[in-house]
Order: C-alpha cells, then sequence, then structure tokens
C-alpha cells in the first residue's frame, strides 16, 4: 500500500485479492485520518473479496454483520456459501418483537451508533456457528458490539473476518483478513 496524490486529492493504494484499489484518505479531526474503503457499488471487489474470505473461513452455519457497509459483503459471502446471513440493524423498527440492544462508536462514524437484532434474527442465531464479517475492522469497537449481541442471543462464534484490517488491527491474532490500511496521524503544520 502506498500514499499517493493525484487530481482528485490524496489517497492510498491497497490491493486486495490481486484488485488494487484507490482509498481516499479521510480527515477524522486534528489528529488522525484513515483511507475510506467503500465496498458500495464495487461488485468486483465485494465477489474477490467474499471469495478471499470464504476460502480462509472456519465452518460456519450463519454469517452477522453489522449494517450497513458490511451488508455487501456478507450478501456476497451468502450467496457463494449458500450459507445465510443477518444484519445486526442500526436502530429498532417497527417490526421489531423483543429486541436485543447494544451502542457502539466506530472511528468512522461521528457519534455513537446502535445496533440491534430483533427476535427472528435472535432465533437464527441461537445456538448455531456464527462468523462475523465486516468490510473493516479497526478499533475493535463494532466487532465488539456484534459479538456482544450474538452471544446475547446463544450464538457460537467461530470466526471474525473483514476485508481490511485497519490501523492496529493488524497485529490482532483472533481476526482474518485480506489486507491492511493505516491509520494516519496527522502533522500539525504551526505558522508564524
Amino acid at each position: 500500500m502506498k500514499r499517493s496524490s493525484d487530481k482528485n486529492g490524496d489517497f492510498y493504494e491497497v490491493t486486495i485479492e490481486g484488485l488494487k484499489r484507490k482509498l481516499p484518505i479521510c480527515r477524522v479531526n486534528d489528529e488522525i485520518s484513515f483511507p475510506a474503503f467503500i465496498m458500495f457499488g464495487d461488485v468486483e471487489i465485494t465477489e474477490t473479496a467474499a471469495r478471499g474470505l470464504l476460502r480462509r473461513a472456519p465452518d460456519f452455519d450463519i454469517i452477522l454483520t453489522a449494517e450497513a457497509k458490511g451488508i455487501p459483503l456478507a450478501y456476497e459471502m451468502a450467496r457463494q456459501s449458500g450459507k445465510s446471513y443477518v444484519v445486526a440493524r442500526k436502530g429498532v423498527k417497527l417490526y421489531m418483537k423483543k429486541p436485543i440492544i447494544t451502542k457502539v462508536k466506530s472511528i468512522s462514524t461521528e457519534r455513537e451508533q446502535t445496533l440491534v437484532l430483533d427476535e427472528t434474527e435472535a432465533k437464527k442465531l441461537n445456538s448455531r456457528k456464527v462468523l462475523i464479517v465486516d468490510d473493516v475492522i479497526s478499533t475493535g469497537e463494532s466487532l465488539a458490539a456484534i459479538e456482544y449481541l450474538a452471544n446475547q442471543v446463544g450464538g457460537k462464534i467461530v470466526g471474525r473476518m473483514a476485508v481490511l484490517a485497519e490501523g492496529d488491527a493488524k497485529e490482532r491474532d483472533d481476526i482474518i483478513f485480506l489486507a491492511t490500511s493505516p491509520i494516519i496521524q496527522n502533522k500539525m503544520i504551526k505558522s508564524d
């Protein structure tokens, strides 16, 4: 991976299963920035990443992801494997009965989010081998929230997977990922 610039601004180039992508650099605050990985609309990277992750996946019964960026990946992994998937929603919906709720603050969002499973999804996960997938794992906060939900409903977590491990996540031995992405320390420039 390397940092570069073009007419559209600064970006990092990443290679995922042989496919190169330019990730725009997004400033979180004065201290840090990160390359934004967005799978929405990129069918080629979604299909390829799903295939790569499935080759490395432990035996599982069902896939669990969080709304929204992990949905294309979970769908494609379910399609390719013939298994089903469940999405932890970002809020309580009218159709939900007995929702199970947790809160999460991730590096890529401005404020705390809610993740919710309803009774129907809970039953699908109960006593099943659950594979948690997401587009990016960074601080691990979203992953911990999804794990909490799976554990609350009796799911047996057998693996944690992401397309990219961001920052220190690449050092974790409890996740499987295809490529890495940095968290960039912004340099403060003082002027007189």
